[in-house]
Formats: structure tokens, sequence, C-alpha cells
């Protein structure tokens, strides 16, 4: 059996429209859901790098998964200020893989939007709430029932279109 010129050509062609459309489909871009929504928050028992105050109860809370080495991290610092002040939450920082001397002049440096920020320099706490790279962002309910997990860094947008309405409505609750 003789292939034509044109068969390797159509190959890749098919190729390539299976792929791109695979790509374009909705869920394919979807957030990435996690095992602990709808479940209990994992237990926070780490050192303390900067703050004060024990993990929030019996509130709607934010954790914020951030390194020192993340550039994302960095960016997203305003926004989660803005998210604190905003939506009257606390967030509450756990530095990844990091050693205390270094998140601690991270968040000099750049600022500290965390109410409370606690070291995971193995990544065991992180571990335990599924986090897959830096940063993520979890938002806590008042029975510590986790409601959202979002990867990457928090934008404007996110916070406009995600994060402060599903507060504001865990608030109400």
């Amino acid at each position: 059996m003789k292939l034509s010129a044109a068969t390797p050509l159509l190959i890749a062609v098919a190729l390539v429209g299976l792929l791109g459309r695979g790509l374009l489909q909705p869920d394919a871009q979807a957030e990435p859901t996690s095992p602990l929504i709808g479940k209990p928050a994992p237990a926070l028992d780490l050192q303390r790098l900067a703050g004060d105050g024990a993990l929030p109860q019996g509130e709607v809370w934010v954790l914020n998964v951030f390194a020192s080495w993340c550039a994302p991290c960095r960016a997203e610092l305003p926004q989660l200020g803005d998210l604190a002040s905003q939506a009257g939450v606390r967030v509450v920082g756990l530095d990844y893989r990091d050693t205390p001397e270094l998140g601690a002049a991270f968040l000099k440096r750049h600022g500290n939007p965390y109410a409370l920020s606690l070291l995971d320099p193995q990544g065991r706490g992180s571990l335990a709430w599924g986090v897959t790279g830096v940063p993520e962002t979890f938002v806590i309910d008042r029975r510590g029932i986790v409601r959202l997990r979002h990867t990457g860094p928090v934008t404007a947008d996110d916070l406009k279109q995600r994060l402060l309405p599903l507060i504001e409505k865990l608030k109400r609750a």
C-alpha cells in the first residue's frame, strides 16, 4: 500500500485540530477543583513566622500559600491587602518551603497583608491542603469548611468577581 505525499500533512492537521479542540473546551480551562471543597480545613500546627493571634475560628477567613522565591506571590500582595480591608476578613499566610529568614525578609521588603503567617519549611502543611504550587488561595467559612481553592496569583478581577462575592455570601450565611 502506497501512501501519498499529503498523508503526513493530513495526519498533522488532524492532530493539531484534536489538540486545539481539547484546549478550547470550557472545562479544559476551568479552575482546578480540590478534594477539600466542602470538607473541614486541615490543621495548621506550624511555627509562626509573623503576626499574632491564633488561626481564625467561627469566622470567614482566607489562607494564602506563598513563598519568598515566587514572583507571582509578590505581585498578588496588594490584592491580598485589599481583600483583607474590603472584605473585613483575616488573611493567613502559609510560607511554603522557605526559611524563617527568607520569609521574614520577603514580608518586610514587599509588605505584609497577613494577620498571621506560618512557616512550612518542609511543605507538610501545604501537602495536607493539596497545594500543587504557589501561590494558592483558599476561602474557609465560619464552620471551618473549605469553600474555594484559587490557583495562581489573585488579581483585581479575581478579587472583584470571585473572592469578594463569595466571602460576602459566606458572612451572611
